[in-house]
């Protein structure tokens, strides 16, 4: 995914503002103790094991909230596979503001990195499948732009951003609703224009969803038996009814992705990509040019 003008400004850049104050606060104290405030050189982001970039347009606009003189050189684009040892960027100038600047701009990229080469691992448990991978809402609250566009740089698709762009009806908005039935016929009074979801704990919820306007069914804690089942179900369903598609969720692992990629299968989503993913192990190491 692309993230926009209007979201940098407005969502993300402010997100950086406040990962600084969090961090520095009124200052410094070390760099300020220790380093000459003239003293320049540069510092060099490495990869320290294998895995796929992302974020590195965030942690270029960490170091320019330090300091705009800090000027940053890209080795590596996002959405790029990394070797151990493979120099990601370079970033020049005053060397008290890029050490300022270092946590809070290492904190952005080993876990948006670590969330993309997370993604790039289940993508591959997919290939030669019809299937495709989606992300959740399970996301850090303020950063979920960032990790959707790691999920993207991954290789992944990204689900719904919010509660605003889909009708996603799950367990719980049944149950409120007093079932499938009457949840679904209060959704086609309002002629939704956005996508419509129904989440299924069975063949019988299946059964009750698979009408007009729902769009896609999400097979709920289905064992890869019972997806079979439900795929077999709705190909059943009369030729002149839309095809409605199929999304697998709910305990989906890397050890269990692939049983679960059947023919018939649009989409499998896994939460596990945005709230497990282990931070990628990156290092910035210093290099000083002298006083000036």
């Amino acid at each position: 995914m692309e993230i926009t003008k209007t979201q940098w400004q407005e969502s993300v850049l402010p997100l950086v503002a406040r990962a600084l104050e969090e961090d520095v606060g009124p200052g410094d104290l070390t760099s300020q103790a220790v380093i000459a405030p003239g003293r320049v050189g540069r510092g060099l982001l490495r990869a320290k094991e294998s895995g796929v970039l992302s974020g590195s347009r965030v942690v270029s606009a960490v170091f320019a909230a330090v300091d705009a003189g800090v000027a940053w050189q890209a080795h590596v684009s996002d959405g790029e596979s990394l070797r151990p040892g493979a120099e990601i960027a370079a970033v020049k100038g005053r060397l008290a503001s890029i050490l300022t600047a270092e946590r809070v701009a290492l904190n952005f990229l080993q876990h948006l990195s670590g969330i993309a080469s997370h993604t790039r691992r289940y993508v591959e448990r997919l290939q030669g499948s019809g299937a495709r991978l989606l992300d959740t809402r399970k996301t850090i609250p303020g950063l979920r732009l960032l990790e959707k566009a790691a999920v993207s740089d991954g290789g992944g698709t990204n689900h719904r951003m919010g509660l605003y762009d889909a009708i996603m009806i799950k367990d719980n908005h049944i149950d409120a609703a007093g079932g499938i039935t009457a949840a679904l016929d209060a959704v086609a009074v309002s002629r939704p224009t956005v996508p419509v979801i129904v989440e299924v704990r069975d063949l019988e919820e299946l059964a009750l969803a698979a009408r007009d306007p729902v769009g896609r069914v999400l097979l709920d804690n289905f064992t890869p038996e019972e997806v079979a089942r439900a795929v077999e179900q709705l190909a059943g369903r009369p030729l002149a009814e839309p095809r409605i598609e199929v999304e697998v969720s709910g305990g989906i692992t890397l050890e269990t992705i692939a049983s679960f990629a059947l023919p018939g299968v649009d989409w499998i989503s896994v939460g596990d990509l945005t709230h497990s993913a282990p931070a990628l192990d990156i290092s910035l190491d210093i290099e000083s040019d002298g006083p000036r």
